[in-house]
């Protein structure tokens, strides 16, 4: 079939998610022309075979042929900008972490021929329809040994109130900090953070103290460095996050074989389990509201997020310390039960 793909390709989240779904686009046979938002692409973050790096210039190339009544448009990107379209029929895969949906934002979702979620947990509030994301197949086992006779945990995601960065770090600084027979590897930067707000924030999550086993990485620009991180760690640490519209690096962890701490809410339900996961229930709620990302009366994002105790959280911890040694299959089964390709042949299902 053609189809019109307005996306972002970059090395955030959703152009992660945007270059699978081209890649998989392409490898089904489909005809593509791709208009991409914010017009600038990189895709250094990939290791792009020269053939779809080709296909993916061409198919920008002849975006303009793309525009017509007869071909749908297939959009991956927020709700917030959803309004703007190329053709008149247009599919919205997107994500939503909040627990309110705004009359603007049903609006927005009831103004597409169809709008996708990438969690039940979202569908379900928007009474819309669901397709789960997949394991990214470059990401793969690297059969090396990182840290020996080390338990290795790791933190990854941009630094938000809703990921609750804060009080992970502090919950894992009081069990094991300066105890080097264990070591905290975070990956956290937050690119909207000026560089000497982010030490700020930093500096008071640790309340001024110096530990000798925790480590902060700047922003790894390629999946690959992603893939050795998420190889170096026992431990997953991202699944604690009280609001996600996946979670890609818990998620890519634990198809990786790691043992992964996931809160039993929001879209971790679609894919964590007690069998392949160390579940953690929700312990309370708090306000989304940060007045950065998450402002109080806007006409986006309102709401609540899932809550976990410290108690609660070091319990998990624990736990996942006796489980260090052993390969979790029932994680690495994940990546063949879901995969990019079935999550392209779930959004095709639902475009006419």
């Amino acid at each position: 079939m053609k189809i019109l793909v307005e996306a972002a390709l970059n090395s955030l989240s959703f152009g992660n998610v945007s270059y699978n779904v081209v890649r998989e686009l392409f490898d089904k046979g489909h005809e593509v022309g791709i208009f991409p938002i914010g017009e600038q692409v990189d895709l250094s973050s990939y290791s792009v075979p020269e053939d779809l790096a080709k296909k993916i210039q061409e198919s920008i190339n002849n975006r303009f042929d793309y525009l017509s009544k007869d071909i749908p448009s297939l959009k991956i990107w927020h709700l917030n900008g959803s309004e703007n379209r190329k053709n008149p029929e247009q599919y919205l895969y997107t994500f939503y972490e909040c627990s309110e949906p705004t009359d603007v934002e049903k609006k927005l979702c009831n103004a597409q021929s169809k709008t996708i979620f990438s969690s039940s947990y979202s569908a379900d509030l928007f009474g819309s329809e669901y397709v789960p994301l997949g394991f990214d197949k470059d990401f793969h086992n690297t059969q090396k040994t990182y840290l020996d006779g080390v338990i290795h945990f790791g933190l990854m995601g941009k630094f938000e109130k809703r990921k609750r960065t804060g009080e992970i770090i502090r919950a894992w600084a009081k069990k094991y900090g300066n105890n080097n027979k264990y070591q905290l590897t975070c990956c956290i930067s937050n690119p909207f953070f000026k560089e000497d707000e982010m030490s700020h924030v930093l500096n008071a999550v640790l309340e001024g103290k110096q530990y000798t086993n925790i480590n902060f990485l700047p922003f790894l620009k390629k999946n690959s460095e992603v893939n050795e991180l998420l190889n170096a760690i026992d431990i997953d640490l991202t699944g604690l996050s009280g609001g996600e519209g996946w979670n890609l690096p818990s998620f890519n962890a634990t198809c990786l074989g790691k043992w992964s701490i996931v809160l039993n809410a929001t879209s971790h339900k679609d894919w964590a389990t007690k069998e392949n996961s160390i579940l953690v229930e929700p312990t309370g709620k708090f306000d989304c509201y940060d007045n950065k990302f998450f402002i109080k009366g806007s006409t986006f994002n309102q709401g609540e997020f899932f809550d976990c105790d410290e108690e609660t959280i070091i319990s998990a911890m624990e736990e996942a310390e006796g489980k260090v040694g052993q390969i979790n299959t029932e994680g690495q089964k994940l990546a063949e039960e879901m995969s990019y390709s079935k999550t392209v042949d779930g959004i095709l299902s639902h475009i006419s």
